[in-house]
């Protein structure tokens, strides 16, 4: 290089034009830019060097407008689609012939430049420029396209943002969706969460704080998710809509029935069929009645819904409810097992309506045992749709009208006598049922009143009579069972106050309930074998029960092995404690923003129990709302003693709370 030399260079990776004054060292040299500013650089850093002429650093603005009609990024496409034919690989001043039929040091330049600043046509290997393949030049080409609308789309979605963070409607693109569902993501598992960067990335472009609650916040504020967003049902693996096949199916159900498989149902339309439920229940599966014989025996039904007669082991309605396992039952509302067309149509006892129903009529013997039963695919015609406390108050009023409900009553008390002589294990705890309607949360205590005791003995009555049937013709079925508990002496339990202090003792001794296709005690029912077959809407067990009795019924192989059960119930299973245990964190999520919402209030409450002892932690139910919470106190109390208690601290999200007890302060002395 000599005196005079243009060169180019980047600093801070900007283009630098600059002439070499004099050498500095063996590898060094003093430029001089256009604004009389000296550098050293090193000879390695110039990336292009002005050939043909010597300049003054005051000629350095002159030269760059000679350069500036050349530069023309266009005409390179028209250079590498004479070059790719040849596929020869050109260097600058070779390229300043072909785009400018010239080669002068302005245009060699631009050349250069054009060359340079190209990422589609040519690769650089060298001093030389290699034009890319006519394939490469495609992939390029769809590669920027791609990114272009990324950035186009990326604008439109701040746009979006900030019309949401002020309060505006906004609806969201599907272009939006993987940068909202990376916040989802984060908000929902952490750090462990796929995309946590993109999610980041956003939180910190509007100054939000980095972290799975200020993701949390942010879609709360974008109107993407309630301020009460269920995160433990997001957190699951549950499906919270039907797809579109399966809606199809539904409605095709609906509108063309299928051929029923049952063409022989007994006609039992002649019975008064009342059922019996609560007042906000949609799925209508079990009803009853009562008939004398003329022998004098009396014969109770126990009808329950008929979910086969719409769908078919292996289809896809089948399929899906396999996969759901049970209706999700949440204090904001159902996620039903089958499609609500079906669920609450066709599938359901409706009042009034022809239904079918696979029936159990009964015979109970004098104790209150299983004389006789029969089992049929029927058809009913419900004639009371009740609620519990519609048959409390006929059961209290003794309505001479309806002799039958007074039948029912007394055979299931006659029932409940021998299911206690047989061993089973009556607990009755305060149980809260949690409602919210539009975003008012109403909390109920559910009574063990008569209704719902007549109603549960009769469904145990039917899984027994199923249970038993299976057993004599050598069905698979799923049964439940129970190992005998180990309680603790009776001596000791009657020490314990009679309510729920001792409940609760006897249910901390109960083992979980089994299943399998080997029928067993279950122990607090006080059967040898039972299953459940109540629920066949709702309980994708019961719906397996139901296929495997009628089509034994009928005379066919049922449609599933042994094996088959097995491999089915560990599925089915799996799912129900998955979709039990989002009911159980729901409620308590409720429960928890109830008691927020009334910080103010004070309950009475009752020690159940301790859960640690030494360090006062014990475990209390609030007597008005049937809540079984925690609390640390600050004194010594007997269990079962009654105090009154006020929420001083609780996070709903976080799942915590804290009470504080109030205690009567003694009047301040008179002054005297």
């Amino acid at each position: 290089m000599e005196k005079g030399t243009l060169v180019e260079f980047r600093l801070h990776g900007e283009r630098c034009l600059a002439v070499a004054e004099r050498p500095e060292g063996k590898s060094h040299w003093i430029v001089v830019d256009e604004r009389g500013q000296a550098r050293t650089i090193n000879a390695k850093q110039v990336s292009y060097q002005v050939n043909g002429e010597t300049y003054k650093a005051s000629e350095i603005p002159r030269f760059r407008k000679e350069v500036e009609p050349f530069i023309d990024p266009e005409s390179l496409e028209v250079a590498w689609e004479f070059l790719v034919e040849e596929g020869s690989a050109v260097a600058p001043p070779e390229m300043a012939m072909l785009l400018f039929s010239e080669k002068s040091p302005a245009q060699c330049y631009a050349a250069y430049y054009l060359l340079s600043e190209d990422k589609l046509y040519f690769k650089q290997k060298g001093d030389r420029y290699e034009p890319r393949s006519l394939n490469q030049v495609a992939e390029i080409k769809h590669q920027l396209e791609v990114a272009k609308e990324r950035e186009t789309q990326q604008k439109e979605f701040w746009a979006r943002v900030q019309q949401a963070l002020g309060g505006e409607q906004v609806e969201w693109q599907h272009s939006d969706r993987h940068r909202l569902e990376a916040l989802e993501r984060f908000a929902l598992q952490g750090d462990e969460a796929t995309g946590r960067a993109a999610a980041v990335e956003t939180l910190a472009a509007l100054k939000r704080p980095e972290n799975p609650q200020g993701a949390f916040e942010l879609l709360v504020n974008l109107g993407v998710w309630s301020l009460h967003e269920n995160l433990f049902l997001r957190r699951s693996s549950i499906p919270v809509n039907f797809s579109t096949k399966v809606l199809e199916v539904a409605h095709q159900r609906t509108e063309v029935s299928p051929p029923d498989p049952d063409s022989e149902r007994l006609d039992l339309t002649r019975l008064k069929v009342y059922t019996i439920d609560d007042e906000s229940t949609k799925e209508i599966d079990d009803g009853l009645s009562w008939e004398s014989l003329p022998d004098g025996k009396q014969r109770l039904w126990v009808h329950i819904a008929d979910p086969t007669r719409w769908l078919t082991p292996g289809d896809e309605l089948d399929l899906d409810a396999r996969r759901r396992s049970t209706t999700l039952y949440l204090p904001t509302g159902m996620i039903p097992m089958f499609p609500a067309e079906l669920a609450t149509g066709p599938m359901s006892l409706v009042q009034g309506k022809i239904c079918n129903a696979l029936s159990f009529g009964i015979i109970l013997d004098d104790e209150g045992g299983v004389a006789e039963y029969s089992i049929h695919a029927s058809i009913i015609k419900p004639t009371y749709r009740l609620t519990y406390e519609d048959v409390d108050e006929m059961l209290q009023l003794g309505v001479p009208a309806e002799l039958e409900i007074d039948a029912i009553a007394r055979l299931a008390q006659r029932r409940q006598m021998w299911r206690r002589s047989q061993g089973a294990i009556n607990i009755h705890l305060p149980e809260a049922s949690i409602k919210v309607d539009a975003d008012e949360i109403h909390i109920e205590v559910l009574e063990d009143s008569p209704s719902r005791q007549l109603v549960a003995e009769m469904m145990i009555l039917a899984g027994e009579v199923a249970a038993r049937y299976a057993q004599a013709h050598q069905l698979a079925l799923p049964f439940r069972s129970q190992p005998q508990p180990e309680l603790p002496p009776e001596e000791e339990l009657l020490q314990l106050p009679a309510g729920p202090v001792r409940a609760c003792a006897i249910r901390r001794c109960m083992p979980r309930s089994e299943m399998s296709i080997t029928p067993a005690r279950h122990a607090s029912l006080g059967l040898e074998s039972y299953t459940q077959v109540t629920s066949p809407i709702r309980r994708y067990s019961d719906l397996l029960t139901h296929f495997q009795i009628k089509a034994h019924l009928r005379g066919e192989q049922p449609p599933f092995s042994a094996e088959e059960v097995k491999e089915v119930m560990i599925g089915v299973t799996t799912a129900s404690q998955e979709a039990s245990l989002v009911e159980r964190q729901t409620q308590r999520y409720w429960a928890l923003e109830y008691l927020r919402r009334c910080s103010e209030q004070a309950w009475q409450a009752v020690l159940l129990r301790w859960l640690r002892e030494d360090e006062r932690l014990g475990l209390i139910v609030l007597e008005d709302l049937g809540l079984e919470l925690p609390m640390q106190l600050k004194r010594s109390i007997a269990l079962g003693e009654q105090l009154e208690v006020r929420v001083s601290y609780v996070d709903p999200r976080s799942d915590a709370i804290r009470f504080q007890e109030l205690i009567d302060q003694p009047a301040p002395a008179a002054a005297t």
